[in-house]
């Protein structure tokens, strides 16, 4: 007897002290944050969870409305859920047996999102899945138990507004299926209006300059890996050189996009304006929107190029309209991180003048995808020279200033 009581009390004592540790930030020599090698495995299951928010629309060349919105909407649910935990880690990493237990039941509820997106609204999965994921972060700020009262306030904001989006997402399974994405949409409105219903609070308890960018360009990343995924789906087993060129054509716009962004995130231009980090992400949830949606068309126009068939006007709409969103979103973070630029505005409005005028014009998907992919590189192209110029330009301020 007095053996197993021992053994419990040792027990007790390994939990509590893989649970009670205070999670601290960690940085580097440089006094910046990094993502760990479990966050990026945490990233892993959002690449198989974008494939099947993708999956939605499927082939057909004329997506109702109806379809192409609640896609967004479900994206957006992806999205926070991952956003949750980034921001967590870049105040936060604690990194010990507690930490690495809740996420790993973080990654079984992302899992339950993934399967769960195709049975929506009847399904339970992805309720349960978000139920799990967004839990798990209101647990991990329960216990991080922050010490200054900047942090208490942050943190009081976040467990009230996510818990209040949290019961609406637990009511939600006791309604039937037709009447929940009523219940989703309240619940995760106020867990996207908390940040700002709190940023007197939050802009005072900063995320790091470094981390937080970097984790959201990650996800940036994961975006592209699922539009070039979507565009390999497309061709055929043994594609002949026609198409192999089209699937050439069409990759060049995910590659283009990819260096822009590189380009801005590792520039060396000092995000100063990031504070509580609001309006940078913000920004990011519709401008991985667009790209995402923008993914989907490149595959239709590939497929339509293998089925000799003319564009619908549904494709052209959402391939225009996708690009004119992230090139918008594009434009906003320049003016965010850097400062209102008439240059830039005039760089975006050659990008978005471009893609409309092939979208109105152009029925041939063949055609459309050598404009659509000369435009986004001439796009790239002076994008960078307008990021060197700036560059440049800090550079030279700031030597005067010394």
């Amino acid at each position: 007897m007095k053996g197993r009581r021992g053994g419990a009390r040792r027990w007790a004592r390994l939990a509590g002290r893989a649970f009670a540790r205070r999670p601290t930030a960690t940085v580097d020599e440089a006094g910046h944050r990094h993502a760990t090698w479990f966050e990026l495995f945490f990233d892993v299951i959002f690449v198989f969870a974008l494939a099947a928010v993708v999956d939605r629309l499927g082939e057909d060349p004329t997506p109702r409305l109806g379809s192409v919105v609640a896609l967004f909407g479900l994206f957006l649910v992806v999205q926070w859920a991952w956003v949750g935990h980034a921001y967590y880690a870049t105040r936060y990493e604690a990194d010990d047996l507690g930490h690495r237990l809740l996420l790993l039941l973080a990654l079984v509820g992302a899992g339950a999102i993934t399967l769960g997106v195709d049975e929506v609204p009847d399904g339970e999965m992805l309720p349960v899945g978000y139920l799990i994921v967004r839990g798990v972060l209101l647990l991990l700020y329960l216990r991080a138990r922050p010490s200054t009262r900047v942090a208490r306030a942050g943190t009081a904001v976040y467990l009230v507004g996510f818990g209040l989006g949290w019961l609406l997402w637990l009511a939600s399974l006791a309604v039937p299926g037709h009447l929940r994405p009523a219940f989703w949409i309240v619940g995760t409105a106020i867990e996207l209006a908390t940040p700002w219903a709190g940023y007197r609070w939050l802009s005072r308890w900063p995320v790091d300059v470094r981390h937080l960018p970097e984790r959201i360009g990650q996800f940036v990343i994961i975006v592209l890996g699922s539009t070039v995924a979507n565009l390999l789906a497309t061709v055929p087993d043994h594609p002949n050189r026609k198409m192999s060129l089209t699937a050439a054509l069409a990759s060049v716009v995910p590659g283009a996009i990819w260096w822009i962004y590189a380009a801005f995130v590792t520039g060396g231009i000092p995000i100063h304006r990031l504070r509580g980090g609001q309006p940078y992400t913000y920004l990011h949830y519709l401008l991985n929107g667009g790209l995402l949606l923008l993914g989907w068309a490149l595959g239709q126009i590939v497929r339509e190029v293998h089925h000799e068939r003319t564009l619908t006007g549904a494709v052209r709409l959402l391939l225009a309209g996708s690009t004119t969103l992230w090139l918008v979103c594009g434009l906003g973070l320049y003016w965010l991180a850097i400062r209102v630029s008439v240059r830039a505005t005039l760089v975006a409005a050659y990008g978005i003048g471009a893609v409309w005028a092939i979208a109105l014009t152009v029925t041939s998907p063949f055609l459309t995808l050598v404009l659509l992919s000369a435009a986004i590189a001439g796009y790239a192209v002076l994008h960078t020279v307008l990021l060197g110029r700036e560059q440049r330009e800090q550079e030279r301020a700031a030597i005067l200033a010394d």
